[in-house]
């Protein structure tokens, strides 16, 4: 008998989104609405932000963030170019000129180090958005304290991290914005969608003015803006995962540290958290050293594994960005290594094991 497929990913969705759902079809409001700033408020709250902007997607709420904020032609915006195309796409938007920062070899961020001598040159910096890839944050004590060294605007994209910690804070609280994406992969979902946390009301005002047409009131309008809104139906979606979002972290950590287990004499490096932070383990990244990565992905997928590369060819390599002049050798050596495993709140106890037992008999049975 053939194992049962794993999936590299499986939306957790049950009776009470449903029973959200149902109520607001029966309200009749299925639009933007009172579950929208419910959700809001929700949110923002789990962060410990004090304010919540939604917005359809996370690629969206970067643009409205960014332009609430005031980057725009002019400006200079740093990230890293390990991350999904969105996060630059988001500062090409606004009309501003982003730049790449290379990234730590160990927790895949934005490396500090190599920013602040972008600095120290004297390099134009208006923002930096830092990535939380795969659900660990980027080292919010080191580039808040260059923030408010060098004076630049600091951007949170934790469309990966819902919940991660950095010293007991949540992500989402720090800087002068933070970006959440709840696509169905996430670690929590409202089908498509996003939001913005912030503590600025200006912040939150201006984005939420920016998603909804520039609307003042009414049929009022103070500048030109976007259709970025979320719907009632997503809200709903979204409260339901949120009160699920605890379980579900705790689940990804559980499984996180059982592969890690498994995997301890796998010819392949697991996943690092530093001592100050929470990993919510968006994904589970191992670095292929000892083995070809795409030989090791399509043993296991001949196994009925699912796994993921995220991202192999960083965004600087990308034809919308390959015209700039980037240094970033450690992204460039880490794309063409990494390989991301099953860890979501599905899988049972037998799942993890076996992907840890088949990635671990690897070299076993191929040499």
């Amino acid at each position: 008998m053939t194992d049962e497929h794993i999936s590299i990913a499986a939306p957790q969705l049950g009776a009470e989104e449903k029973n959200r759902i149902a109520t607001v079809l029966e309200s009749g409001i299925i639009a933007d609405g009172p579950e929208v700033r419910g959700f809001e408020r929700e949110f923002a709250d789990y962060c410990g932000a004090d304010h919540g902007v939604a917005t359809s997607n996370g690629t969206t709420a970067l643009h409205a963030a960014l332009h609430a904020l005031g980057i725009g032609p002019g400006d200079r915006v740093l990230t890293t170019p390990f991350t999904f195309i969105a996060t630059a796409n988001a500062v090409t938007f606004t009309g501003a000129d982003v730049g790449f920062v290379d990234i730590d070899p160990e927790t895949y961020n934005i490396d500090p180090d190599a920013l602040e001598a972008r600095l120290r040159s004297g390099e134009q910096v208006d923002a930096v958005i830092a990535v939380h890839l795969y659900g660990l944050p980027a080292d919010m004590t080191r580039l808040t304290e260059l923030a408010e060294t060098y004076d630049f605007l600091l951007v949170e994209d934790a469309a990966q991290a819902h919940g991660a910690e950095v010293n007991g804070q949540r992500v989402g609280s720090f800087g002068d914005a933070a970006c959440f994406s709840f696509y169905p992969t996430k670690n929590m979902t409202t089908s498509e969608g996003g939001i913005i946390t912030t503590n600025h009301a200006d912040v939150a005002e201006r984005a939420a003015r920016f998603v909804d047409h520039g609307r003042v009131s009414g049929y009022e309008h103070g500048e030109v803006g976007h259709n970025f809104r979320m719907t009632s139906i997503a809200a709903a979606i979204g409260r339901a995962q949120l009160e699920k979002l605890p379980e579900f972290t705790m689940a990804r950590q559980r499984n996180a540290a059982a592969l890690t287990e498994y995997l301890e004499d796998a010819p392949v490096t697991t996943p690092v958290t530093p001592p100050d932070r929470t990993h919510v383990f968006h994904q589970y990244t191992v670095q292929c050293d000892g083995v070809e990565r795409d030989a090791l992905k399509s043993y296991l997928e001949s196994n009925n594994i699912g796994t993921g590369v995220y991202y192999p060819k960083p965004v600087h390599e990308q034809e919308p960005y390959k015209h700039l002049s980037v240094s970033a050798p450690v992204a460039e050596s880490v794309a063409k290594r990494v390989l991301s495993l099953p860890v979501h709140p599905g899988l049972s106890t037998e799942d993890v094991e076996r992907v840890g037992r088949t990635v671990g008999n690897y070299l076993e049975v191929t040499t």
